[in-house]
């Protein structure tokens, strides 16, 4: 027991000697080889000097040398590329390329490695909506805040469709409250398509208290030939003027070809009027033009085309017996001519309604007679005639349907009537 203990530490010293001895050697030879180290760099930065004055000597007696023989060397190293890629380009072409990297133009094609500005565009506009969302709505609630959104406008649909529903009930019920008022104006004749003029309850005061129309309700009917009647201050021009809408009734509702009259806008009150024919008393004709032109301004007035006007203005004249005379002015013709160039114009753009004030004021007889046989004459082709006259003579003549004004009161309306005279 005492020889083997010995023995190990005899080995252990041993060792230690020899780790020492090679630990001597490791330093003697990193010695050796920093000497050698510094020994290079001296040999280097003397060779460095010596290389950098040679240099400098050389350098500006070669500079222009050197330049022309790179100058020359790079036209031809440009020469020599562009044959290269020319070579290059026809030797290797897309087909090449595809046959080398077939998984790289697959995925091209694919749209695998494209990335427009739009996408990215797209991308930016994505991430801003979540920042704005991840500002206003907490983390984990955004789901929540879109549902009670959704519970919010389902609410709001609710109560738009439950007012619908009661404002259609309401409706209902005013109809059912009115339902006997609308069947009683329907007997009276309102709502018959055949009445193109009806006047119910209508009033006209230009003092208040003095009324120059009272109460007067009128119905005519489509094709009629009716003559109102009365003495001077009756109320017939008044009539006249409402219907024009130049005036307003103070009471009273007016219906003139489906024209709502006292409620008609200003700008639809000249469609109203294009839908009557007017002959007045003066024939209110245009001087300065001749016959031809003081009829065809009806015409441009509504904007007919050069091509009809053409036709339409002499086929009326000659309806009214002055097709030889349109080149003729005013002055030229007798009051009877006149009258019937009123009459023209006033029919040439073929309206449903002919209102003739007092048409025959300023005619003598044989003149009266021959404007009323036209006018009967164009109430049979279809147009409703109203005439508006104190003439007895041609009122007892033609035996035309008659309402008589007193005073602003109708006080007869009689079919094939004749003229009342008053006490």
């Amino acid at each position: 027991m005492a020889r083997r203990g010995k023995k190990e530490l005899e080995d252990s010293e041993e060792v230690r000697a020899a780790i020492a001895d090679l630990q001597e050697k490791v330093a003697a030879k990193k010695a050796a080889e920093a000497e050698k180290e510094e020994e290079n760099e001296e040999k280097t930065d003397d060779t460095i000097e010596e290389i950098t004055e040679e240099n400098e000597e050389t350098s500006e007696e070669t500079s222009e040398e050197a330049t022309e023989e790179i100058t020359e060397n790079d036209s031809e190293e440009d020469d020599v590329s562009e044959e290269e890629d020319e070579e290059y380009d026809e030797e290797y072409d897309e087909e090449d390329y595809a046959e080398e990297f077939p998984e790289e133009v697959d995925a091209v094609y694919e749209g695998e490695y494209e990335y427009s500005e739009e996408d990215y565009a797209n991308d930016i506009a994505v991430k801003n909506f979540e920042d704005r969302i991840n500002d206003t709505v907490p983390t984990g609630g955004i789901g929540d805040a879109i549902r009670e959104r959704e519970e919010q406008l389902a609410q709001e649909r609710e109560l738009e469709e439950a007012a619908a529903l009661e404002r259609k009930a309401n409706r209902e019920k005013k109809k059912k409250e009115s339902g006997k008022t609308g069947r009683k104006k329907k007997r009276k004749g309102k709502n018959d398509d055949d009445v193109i003029i009806s006047l119910e309850g209508v009033s006209k005061s230009y003092i208040k208290g003095v009324p120059a129309l009272n109460d007067v309700n009128i119905q005519i009917k489509r094709g009629e030939f009716v003559f109102i009647v009365g003495d001077s201050g009756s109320g017939k021009s008044t009539l006249i003027r409402l219907l024009l809408r130049e005036l307003k009734p103070t009471e009273g509702s007016i219906m003139v070809n489906g024209f709502q009259v006292e409620k008609l806008p200003r700008y639809k009150v000249p469609k109203l009027r294009r839908s009557m024919g007017v002959v007045f008393q003066d024939f209110r004709l245009l001087k300065d033009r001749n016959v031809y032109e003081n009829v065809a301004f009806a015409q441009r007035i509504i904007q007919v085309p050069m091509r009809e006007m053409k036709r339409n203005v002499p086929n009326i004249l000659a309806l009214v017996g002055l097709a030889g005379k349109y080149k003729a002015r005013p002055n030229e013709l007798s009051g009877g001519e006149q009258q019937r160039v009123a009459l023209a114009r006033a029919l040439v753009n073929k309206p449903p309604i002919l209102l003739a004030d007092e048409p025959t004021g300023n005619l003598d007889v044989k003149n009266t007679i021959e404007i009323m046989n036209l006018l009967d004459r164009i109430n049979k082709n279809g147009t409703t005639v109203v005439v508006v006259t104190h003439n007895d003579k041609i009122v007892n003549d033609m035996k035309k349907r008659v309402i008589t004004i007193k005073k602003g009161v109708i006080v007869s309306d009689e079919e094939a009537g004749g003229y009342i005279y008053e006490d």
